[in-house]
């Protein structure tokens, strides 16, 4: 058990020139931060893997070679996994939570996201690199008054026992975007969340359609089939259908890692437009 999550075969090294940073002096808040927001500036989201009918294993192994060594993008348990193994390595406590998009207290979902619950002398963290429109930096795990990142103002707060929701503000009231169960999970419970997100028909991954985020420090971007939607901080959004070449070149934009075959079985995949219901 004390190796259940393989860290110790993590290639440090590849990792921290994949995200271009120094090898770090010691597992603190500033080290924890800078990892952070350089992870998520670095591999994209996205789950380009489940649109082009493959299997997503989540073992760091695999989860490595695939977004450190081919340089690919993936979706939150494979970046929770990697990010995990990484802080470990480097002192970092860390324990891995699954999360039930929105607020379970409207629509209970089942837990589909994965994030990190982190810990070292100087405090306790939220860290989350794999929520495509999420946070940028970690925060404070028990603080929960706002925090401004970049354009975006955030909160993580107590709900109910065992529990934390994050809460993102844009122009009006605050939104929950996932509602956290502090209980530690196993290698084989993420297993069993990735395969349910990647197969099964509720999952809005699931079905051969493509999604993709990349966030900015004042823009996020988020494409769905061929729908593009860009937001901001303000609260406005602009959304449109994207041809084939507009569709081929922000996959290309977006920095996948994918080949030209394999973007373009994605372009001819998408359908003409998205059905209202799913945006």
């Amino acid at each position: 058990m004390d190796d259940e999550w393989g860290a110790g075969r993590l290639e440090l090294g590849a990792y921290l020139r994949r995200i271009g940073q120094p090898v770090p002096v010691r597992a603190d808040e500033r080290t924890l931060t800078r990892l952070h927001r350089a992870h998520v500036a670095s591999i994209p989201f996205d789950n380009a893997d489940v649109a082009l009918g493959r299997t997503v294993p989540v073992e760091l192994d695999d989860v490595q070679e695939k977004l450190v060594l081919r340089e690919r993008g993936g979706y939150c348990y494979e970046h929770g996994v990697l990010f995990a193994a990484v802080l470990e390595r480097l002192g970092f406590t860390v324990d891995r939570l699954l999360a039930r998009i929105g607020d379970e207290t409207e629509t209970p979902r089942p837990r589909t996201h994965m994030a990190l619950h982190v810990r070292s002398d100087d405090g306790a963290w939220l860290a989350d690199v794999g929520f495509g429109g999420g946070v940028l930096s970690p925060i404070r795990w028990d603080d929960a008054d706002p925090v401004r990142q970049g354009g975006w103002r955030y909160r993580l707060r107590p709900h109910r026992p065992g529990g934390r929701q994050v809460l993102e503000q844009r122009d009006g009231p605050w939104q929950v975007l996932y509602s956290l169960d502090e209980t530690p999970q196993h290698a084989v419970d993420v297993e069993m969340a990735a395969h349910f997100t990647a197969t099964h028909p509720s999952s809005p991954f699931a079905g051969g359609r493509l999604i993709a985020m990349h966030k900015e420090d004042r823009r996020h971007r988020r494409l769905v089939g061929r729908t593009l939607t860009t937001s901001r901080p303000d609260g406005s959004a602009e959304e449109r259908t994207l041809d084939d070449d507009e569709l081929a070149a922000l996959l290309e934009e977006f920095a996948l890692g994918l080949t030209d075959e394999e973007t373009d079985r994605l372009v001819r995949a998408a359908p003409p437009q998205e059905p209202a219901e799913t945006r």
